[in-house]
Parts: structure tokens; sequence; C-alpha cells
């Protein structure tokens, strides 16, 4: 049983809601910046998560975020050329400020055992584990997703993340 459940790149709250389900007495905290989807997921789950609209990467700070017409498609990084093809209706649309927190900044310590770490960030995974070696130090299960093709411009690919999981334990 999963006692803490952590969220990145949230959403609407199609992860939350699964953990919610499937983890019924799990803490889940939910960081997502846009505003829209931050207000669905709220209206979805209400109550049964804390939730944190903010993005997470290596440093605190305020950054500009690329919208995509696809708005689970929006990054802090550009969205590539290969994105755009692969997933077409992806490009971008708008941009908005948004404030940018760490893991490690963010996240109460100790947390409760055992945790799990979802990140689905959109090419900047590698920076929100940077953010987080404390907090990595207590994630017990992660699921990342991350890639093997640049999709946004300048992420890091999955052998780089998978290498810092592999150093963090």
């Amino acid at each position: 049983e999963i006692a803490t459940v952590i969220d990145l790149g949230a959403s609407r709250g199609q992860f939350a809601l699964f953990a919610a389900t499937r983890f019924p007495k799990a803490r889940i905290i939910c960081f997502e910046p846009q505003p829209g989807p931050m207000a669905e997921l709220t209206g979805l789950l209400g109550e049964r998560v804390e939730t944190l609209p903010v993005a997470v990467g290596s440093e605190p700070g305020r950054e500009t975020m690329n919208v995509s017409a696809s708005d689970d498609s929006s990054s802090l990084l550009e969205i590539g050329e290969d994105q755009q093809k692969v997933f077409p209706g992806t490009g971008k649309v708008d941009s908005i400020e948004v404030e940018v927190t760490t893991l490690d900044q963010a996240l109460p310590d100790p947390l409760a055992r055992p945790s799990l770490l979802k990140i689905d960030v959109q090419g900047l995974e590698l920076e929100a584990l940077k953010g987080g070696s404390q907090t990595l130090a207590q994630v017990d299960e992660a699921l990342i997703e991350c890639s093997f093709v640049e999709l946004y411009e300048g992420q890091a690919m999955a052998d780089q993340v998978i290498a810092l999981m592999l150093e963090a334990g």
C-alpha cells in the first residue's frame, strides 16, 4: 500500500484519479502549472488531492511555458518539430509565465512511505529530478515518462534520466 503519491505534470488528474482509486489511503500531491488543467483536476478530485500550481525544475524561479494546442503537451521547453509530426495538433498556441519550484523545496521531509513518484513533464524529467536529491532518497517507486527521441528542444533523453535514477539508488 502506497502512503504518498507525488504527481509531477498532473494535467487534468488522470493519474491522480487512478492513484486515488488504487491507493485510497495515500496522500496525493499534484503539481500542475497550467490554470485550466489545474481547475479540471481540482473539479475532478477536490479535497482528495493536494494541488500545487507550479512547475518543477532544478531551481526555483519563474519561466515561460509554451502552451500546446493539446495542453497536456505544453512544456517549459520549445515544442520540437518531431513532436508536432508524431503528434499532430500539439503545436504552440500561447505562452504563459509560471512559477517553478524544486521537489526538495515543495515536499515535506520526511515523506510517508512507501512513496510513488510519477513524472510526465514533457522533456523536463531530468531537470525535475535534479532538484529532488533529498526527495529521491525517499522514493520507493518511480514511473517516469521519458523519450528516446528529441520531441522538445534540448530535452534529456531516456538514458540520462535512467542514469540519474540509478545514481540516486
